[in-house]
């Protein structure tokens, strides 16, 4: 397992790295507003639909939760690209026996209230369009570990160009119940909370 590395000067250099890349390659990004409870960590599940997503919710993080950013990646994306774990990253192979740590260790995380931790339990990257998403199990194993530690936040993510040269981010978030006892039951919760994203989205026109 590789775990996020702490290094301030690095760190800072690549939140300033992630504010740029934001800035020169998107239009703009669009969020709504929920509430957040300071006492608590935050579990943001969301989409897994491109290279953008982890920055994006980044750069979203910065902007709403103000928490302690990490997130959850496939082991060879954290190697191919080894100064994302500075940023906050941990990997998970889900082949190998260390899957059980970096389960672990995610929940540890959710233990302390001024972190925030991002999981994408599709698992795989997926189309940003389907209308539905599935979850692997692994995610239960936090959930159940870390219990009433964390507040849960669903996260939808859309990119569209519309009239745009750069493209626009869509992120809808909502806060989730915190009471899920299988898997079954969070995919069900968040494939509510993705449909009627989905369902909003598609309404948007450009006049």
């Amino acid at each position: 397992m590789i775990y996020p590395k702490k290094n301030n000067i690095i760190r800072r250099a690549f939140h300033i790295y992630v504010h740029w890349i934001i800035r020169r390659h998107f239009n703009n990004i669009n969020f709504n507003a929920i509430d957040i409870n300071k006492n608590k960590s935050v579990l943001l599940i969301a989409n897994h639909c491109g290279f953008w997503d982890g920055f994006l919710l980044y750069w979203v993080n910065c902007k709403v939760f103000k928490k302690n950013f990490h997130i959850m990646l496939l082991e060879r994306t954290s190697k191919r690209i080894p100064i994302l774990k500075y940023g906050g990253a941990f990997s998970i192979n889900k082949k190998s026996r260390g899957i059980i740590e970096s389960l672990n260790y995610a929940a540890q995380l959710l233990n302390e209230p001024g972190n925030l931790v991002l999981i994408f339990p599709q698992g795989k990257l997926y189309s940003n369009f389907i209308t539905g998403v599935d979850f692997e199990k692994g995610i239960m194993k936090i959930i159940k570990q870390a219990a009433g530690k964390f507040q849960t936040i669903f996260s939808a993510t859309f990119i569209e160009n519309f009239e745009h040269k750069h493209p626009v981010a869509y992120i809808y978030l909502k806060t989730a119940d915190d009471n899920f006892t299988t898997i079954d039951e969070l995919q069900g919760a968040y494939q509510q909370h993705y449909t009627a994203s989905h369902q909003q989205q598609t309404q948007i026109v450009i006049q």
